[in-house]
């Protein structure tokens, strides 16, 4: 996530279940209102986007289903169904089950991102006569991001017969700099949720989680959740994020800084990142996945890289300073190899997770930086660009096949 790509919404939906009276000033004063990533639902690129791949009636379900709700327990079981709904959605349409909705690619990644901030947007903003507090608002939209993310979705076989591999994705992001990017590391994850990927040393069954581009998320410790239940069952782990463009980069080196670069909600982060017992904090994480062997192979068109590089504040120092070659001993981290974004901390939060459980030397694990993704020749001005393009379309496919082959020298190699 060190580049910057896509937004996409929907909502000339305003539902209403009757007129009422106008809210007075106070009224609206107190009024929930949409964040920044929401509000971009109005725009015509995610309306698009969604009715061209049939997600656009997904909120307009959903605000139906959760008028019904009498109860916030009620409403509660709303949300987890068609959360889980949404993802599951997401999936199928990305492996090609079911009908395509519409003429947009099936690999597309933005369906789901627009269609789920349809419906946080819907919760955010909901007035149910029963009342809600703030809490069980909170409570909602957790879940809401839980399921349709699918971090509650993810299932392993028993037995002894696959290897388990875990693979993270993240929404699109830098959507006012062009709104209609689509980030290829969702799409990797959809396409390759619940996937059996044979390999060398036998089949490997692939679960993923997709996180959000928000600093306070991150904050939150929604990483720590989502994947502590499962770092000790599986065989293989790879964060994976939109990089650097025309290269795969294998990040050696994750550093414990925040840039400040602004999230999808807009805001900027700068300092540690924080993470529990900052005592015993490391610098700095590093890689176990077999980097070397991913480097070497022939996984697809894109050439991959063993990223070293680090910027650091040397022991002694004051000023930060770029190693080629990653830190050295007693140096404070600025930035890791995938820099200081939330693709480095999402690869520093997971390994330092790893670490803390003792697994360094059991289980191979770290970040992937995927090429940017970019539009095909005369597309590229956002203003006056289409959503979609065959070149675009062909990149992302095979941004996606080739994950997928590095999962499988991966898996072979770290065996």
């Amino acid at each position: 996530m060190t580049s910057l790509r896509v937004r996409i919404g929907i909502l000339g939906m305003v539902l209403l279940a009757g007129s009422a009276a106008p809210a007075s000033p106070a009224a609206a004063a107190t009024t929930p209102s949409p964040t920044v990533e929401e509000q971009r639902l109005d725009r015509a690129v995610p309306r698009e986007i969604l009715e061209r791949s049939g997600f656009d009636a997904v909120p307009l379900r959903f605000t139906r289903a959760l008028g019904t709700a009498r109860s916030y327990a009620e409403a509660r079981k709303v949300v987890v169904r068609q959360g889980s709904a949404l993802w599951k959605r997401a999936v199928d349409r990305a492996q090609g089950r079911g009908p395509a909705g519409g003429d947009l690619s099936r690999d597309d990644d933005r369906p789901l991102y627009w269609a789920r901030l349809g419906m946080t947007r819907e919760v955010r903003t909901w007035e149910p006569s029963f009342g809600l507090s703030e809490e069980q608002r909170a409570a909602l939209l957790g879940e809401l991001e839980l399921t349709s993310r699918g971090q509650t979705a993810v299932r392993y076989p028993g037995g002894d017969r696959l290897k388990r591999v875990l693979v993270t994705g993240f929404d699109p992001f830098t959507l006012d700099r062009d709104i209609r990017i689509s980030n290829p590391s969702g799409a990797s994850a959809l396409a390759l949720d619940g996937t059996v990927i044979e390999t060398a040393e036998g089949p490997a069954r692939v679960e993923t989680v997709v996180f959000p581009v928000r600093w306070q998320d991150f904050t939150d410790r929604t990483v720590e959740r989502a994947l502590r239940p499962y770092l000790k069952k599986v065989d293989l782990f790879t964060t994976v994020s939109q990089g650097r463009v025309g290269r795969f980069d294998v990040e050696r080196t994750n550093g414990a800084w925040r840039g400040g670069f602004p999230d999808n909600d807009n805001v900027g982060v700068t300092g540690v990142v924080p993470v529990a017992d900052p005592a015993s904090q490391p610098q700095w994480t590093t890689t176990t996945l077999p980097y070397k062997a991913i480097v070497d192979a022939d996984t697809g068109r894109f050439p991959v890289y063993d990223n070293t590089s680090v910027t650091e504040i040397p022991a002694g120092g004051t000023l930060p300073v770029v190693r080629a070659d990653g830190p050295t001993a007693g140096s404070t981290a600025r930035a890791g190899g995938g820099g200081n974004y939330l693709s480095n901390e999402i690869a520093y939060r997971v390994t330092l997770l790893r670490d803390r459980l003792g697994l360094h030397d059991a289980l191979p694990g770290g970040h992937v930086h995927t090429p940017v993704l970019e539009f095909g020749a005369g597309n590229t001005d956002p203003a006056t660009g289409t959503v979609t393009d065959p070149g675009f379309v062909q990149n992302r496919l095979d941004i996606i096949a080739q994950v997928r082959t590095i999962l499988v020298v991966a898996v072979e190699k770290a065996t």
